[in-house]
């Protein structure tokens, strides 16, 4: 079970359920999403993650969202290009309130584009 919002049916994104504790989410590339760099814009990435990250906990009985971002921090490697981006998204630890997450962003061709760290709040 996903929280289920309209922005995630707008940005196209494909979830793959790995186990309890880890999430695999597909975000294919669309022309909206390149930067004049003709790189994929970082905040697109970093949304990414935050999603890949925020799914990893179970949504509620009426599919609404547990946990809420505290804090994220997302460092780039180098310029995402190609049809989609994985994010691989890995509780590391789940607290009273607080969890600790990560998540590895890799392109089409398996290259890993960007690496974040986010710290979600139960609500």
């Amino acid at each position: 079970m996903l929280i289920k919002q309209p922005f995630d049916e707008f940005l196209k994104f494909h979830y793959e359920r790995i186990d309890e504790t880890h999430l695999k989410v597909t975000l294919p590339i669309q022309p909206l999403f390149i930067n004049s760099a003709g790189l994929v814009h970082g905040g697109i990435i970093s949304t990414l993650a935050d999603v890949a990250m925020g799914n990893i906990f179970k949504p509620d009985e009426n599919h609404m969202q547990t946990v809420v971002t505290a804090d994220l921090k997302v460092s780039f490697l180098r310029g995402a290009t190609g049809e989609y981006l994985i994010a691989d998204a890995l509780l590391v630890k789940r607290g009273r309130t607080l969890n600790h997450t990560d998540c590895l962003i890799y392109n089409d061709q398996d290259q890993l584009v960007a690496k974040a760290s986010g710290i979600f709040a139960s609500i």
